[in-house]
């Protein structure tokens, strides 16, 4: 299917969408054999999953739709947000997707695993979420909801070209934010030997000559 890059597209025409795995009872932790798992708790803030995070567990049912590689994306369907994750090359065997995560599998013909997780987590596609979200005290978006979900998907050069810049911007705001930090304690410190140095001649004038 040829996709029309000049106007938005439904989630459904740039990846296949499919829940994560169902636990039947407590996952069961083991040292030795076993099946790496992606719970909700692996992703952190910044959305970046690692293989060497996640624990392996005895699951002994599990079918491949819910084994997630490199190049695969899972989105957080629980909670206060609810971001997407690109797997990396760290991923160098299968691992279990637990609901509340989702799984994406991006076209390789049409986007890119990174842009796609990049797209989802932005403004507009997270207003579409908030507008369809289930639950009060604990959001849930829903699989219609990610399904009509429309998104921007430009041609690879023009993706990748995105996540170049959108990297420096952040790389930019870390800056600034340290150095706004720096400042402040550069500031601080300059009080603090200001008021010593007021009390040592407040001192000074006290003391009987």
């Amino acid at each position: 299917m040829e996709l029309q890059r000049n106007s938005l597209v439904l989630l459904t025409e740039v990846c296949s969408i499919n829940t994560g795995y169902t636990a039947r009872g407590q996952l069961v932790p083991t040292e030795h054999g076993g099946v790496l798992a992606i719970q909700l708790r692996d992703i952190p803030a910044n959305g970046d999953v690692t293989a060497e995070r996640l624990t392996r567990f005895t699951i002994d049912d599990v079918v491949d739709r819910y084994l997630v590689r490199a190049g695969d994306v899972v989105f957080r369907s629980r909670g206060e947000r609810n971001t997407a994750s690109a797997l990396d090359k760290s991923f160098s065997e299968p691992a279990v997707a637990v609901l509340p995560l989702m799984i994406l599998r991006p076209r390789p013909d049409v986007v890119t695993p990174q842009y796609l997780a990049w797209i989802i987590n932005q403004a507009p596609a997270q207003r579409h979420f908030e507008s369809a979200a289930q639950g009060t005290s604990l959001r849930m978006v829903s699989r219609t909801s990610l399904e009509t979900l429309a998104i921007a998907v430009p041609d690879f050069e023009t993706q990748q070209r995105i996540l170049q810049l959108d990297a420096l911007a952040e790389h930019e705001r870390e800056l600034a934010q340290q150095l706004n930090l720096k400042r402040h304690e550069m500031i601080r410190r300059v009080l603090i030997e200001h008021a010593q140095e007021q009390h040592t001649i407040s001192g000074n004038e006290r003391m009987p000559k």
